[in-house]
């Protein structure tokens, strides 16, 4: 049913070396010597022609150093997005399969639920840590030892508001690289506008092509990584969402197929 998934900071570090090698490895051999000729076929044209109007490709507005980066960071977030999402899909087939199946009619006595608690401590581990079987053993656990369905109510939603907690803070790392997406395209834009200040002597003289390169630079490493930050975004949300619906079906499963089935003896 479930298949184990690797350690989160192995598969974080694995899929960011992964990014760089691969964005870096397209960018030095495919992207950059397109984006060059492309640029220098644009420059002759315009020496034998000063009306004509280069197009603008995608490979030159995504051949600088802080375009690479930003993408290198686009896909890390995919990978780390698609782990989550894959744990998310995990979860979700544990709470379909129900791993406490009561008959119809079935009540759970105070003294019968060491019984059922062997029952879900007797799957595979990967299985037994998920969020659904945590939160009917803990509230096993709390009916037999007080005879409260109250007790056992508080701490099943107790597991899962905590699940809600932490799959909140995981996403930190996430959000972090939606922010240092457009930073980085803001420090592109700073180096951009450095540039065709650093070229503003030649336009005197009419070449102006350093400060257009520079300018360049400057938005579209902007544009690039407003893009990217939007997406990232609209993906982010979704994963939230996503998680936050688990959390909630679980607790209403919890409601429904396991507290109110707990009967304490008069």
């Amino acid at each position: 049913m479930n298949r184990k998934l690797p350690n989160e900071f192995v598969f974080s570090l694995v899929s960011l070396a992964l990014a760089i090698v691969i964005v870096h490895s397209v960018f030095v051999l495919h992207v950059r010597p397109v984006a060059e000729a492309i640029m220098t076929v644009d420059r002759e044209r315009m020496l034998a022609d000063p009306a004509y109007v280069s197009q603008r490709s995608i490979y030159i507005v995504i051949k600088d150093y802080e375009q690479e980066a930003e993408i290198i960071l686009m896909l890390w977030a995919l990978a780390l997005m698609g782990y989550k999402a894959l744990a998310q899909r995990i979860e979700q087939r544990a709470l379909l399969d129900a791993p406490l199946k009561l008959p119809e009619g079935m009540k759970i006595l105070p003294e019968d639920t060491r019984e059922y608690a062997r029952q879900i401590e007797s799957l595979p581990p990967e299985t037994r840590n998920l969020l659904v079987p945590r939160a009917v053993l803990a509230a096993l656990a709390r009916f037999g030892a007080t005879r409260n369905v109250q007790d056992a109510s508080s701490v099943a939603h107790s597991v899962c508001q905590s699940e809600a907690e932490r799959l909140d803070s995981e996403l930190s790392m996430l959000r972090y690289i939606a922010w240092a997406i457009p930073a980085i395209g803001f420090i592109g834009t700073v180096r951009g506008i450095g540039d065709a200040l650093s070229q503003a002597h030649k336009a005197v003289t009419g070449d102006i092509s350093g400060v257009t390169e520079g300018l360049g630079v400057a938005f579209n490493s902007t544009l690039i990584a407003l893009l990217l930050s939007i997406l990232l975004m609209l993906l982010l949300q979704q994963l939230q969402q996503l998680q936050e619906r688990h959390v909630l079906d679980t607790e209403t499963w919890l409601d429904q197929s396991v507290i109110r089935n707990l009967q304490a003896r008069a």
